[in-house]
């Protein structure tokens, strides 16, 4: 599966013989210009036509593929690449307009587990701050798709990968939002949280940060899970990722019980566990960091007393530290 690219040795060269950063840029010649623009269109095009061949693979049938003794760890490839050339929005809009964009979702489906992460992981490349290719990716039912693989596969890393990929097609995506609530997504983030993962609960913890940013009312249906409980219990975590993105989960939590006058659900304020929990992690941080390891845990003490503040209505003893 050799490609022949565009011709980066003459554009290197080229453009270190015209800046060697000892002297000011020159006026190009019109022949320099043409010489670029030339170069900057072959590559352009030859990208164009590269997603074209890589489309056509992953149009054909896996029993081809295997009589021509192209394997799993082919196909993993061809998807590393493609991912390379949707970093560009440009390119991954492009992926769309020459099919490529259906095939790549059914890979979402393949038997092998690497092949369907990685699937997940081009798709989240493609939407991340896209909106048109989120469109294409929704009208295709793609986020059914991703949805499926978060909440079923049978692998820990594609169903991470999945999340990943339903994380950024639904960011600033209201339609993906509705799509993610309606198809019991909360759910999907509740399994997360109670995963051994540790990165499957990072990111299902910041998926729900970013909900519960977005609309006050989700606090409702995250309470109702008992999202809230799971949090706490994170907020011990060793991982300090994930402890902080649980406290920044239980911040918002909390924020929009005071918010939303319709919300039907509520914290308790006398709710002991948390005042345990959280009295517990301020301790072991006051009483057995070191002023390297306080420095390093900065944001988890401002988090740590901005959800103590917020709760009680009064400063943590971290306040002063």
């Amino acid at each position: 599966m050799a490609k022949d690219g565009p011709n980066w040795d003459g554009l290197l060269k080229w453009s270190l013989s015209h800046s060697d950063g000892t002297r000011p840029t020159r006026q190009l010649s019109e022949e320099d210009r043409k010489w670029f623009a030339e170069a900057m269109q072959s590559q352009t095009v030859d990208v164009v036509k590269r997603l074209k061949e890589i489309t056509q693979v992953m149009q054909t049938p896996q029993q081809v593929l295997e009589a021509h003794q192209v394997t799993s760890k082919d196909i993993e490839g061809l998807l590393d690449e493609l991912q390379e050339h949707v970093e560009s929005i440009d390119m991954a809009n492009d992926l769309h307009s020459v099919g490529g964009l259906v095939p790549l979702l059914g890979y979402l489906k393949n038997s092998n587990a690497n092949i369907r992460a990685k699937s997940a992981d081009v798709i989240s490349t493609i939407v991340e701050n896209n909106p048109r290719s989120q469109e294409s990716v929704m009208e295709a039912n793609g986020l059914e798709s991703l949805l499926s693989n978060f909440t079923s596969d049978t692998d820990m890393h594609s169903r991470t990968q999945a999340l990943g990929a339903i994380s950024s097609l639904i960011r600033n995506n209201q339609t993906g939002i509705a799509g993610f609530r309606t198809a019991n997504g909360y759910t999907g983030l509740r399994d997360a949280l109670e995963s051994d993962s540790v990165r499957f609960q990072r990111k299902a913890l910041n998926l729900l940060h970013y909900l519960l940013q977005e609309n006050d009312s989700d606090s409702d249906i995250a309470i109702e899970l008992g999202l809230h409980h799971l949090m706490m219990h994170l907020v011990a975590s060793f991982d300090a990722d994930v402890r902080e993105a649980a406290l920044r989960g239980l911040l918002e939590l909390v924020k929009a019980r005071k918010d939303c006058s319709t919300c039907g659900s509520s914290i308790v304020k006398g709710d002991e566990r948390l005042r345990q929990i959280l009295k517990d992690r301020i301790k072991a941080i006051s009483l057995f960091m070191s002023q390297e390891d306080l420095s390093a845990t900065k944001e988890e003490r401002q988090l740590l007393d901005s959800l103590w503040t917020t709760f009680y209505n009064e400063p943590s003893s971290l306040y002063h530290e």
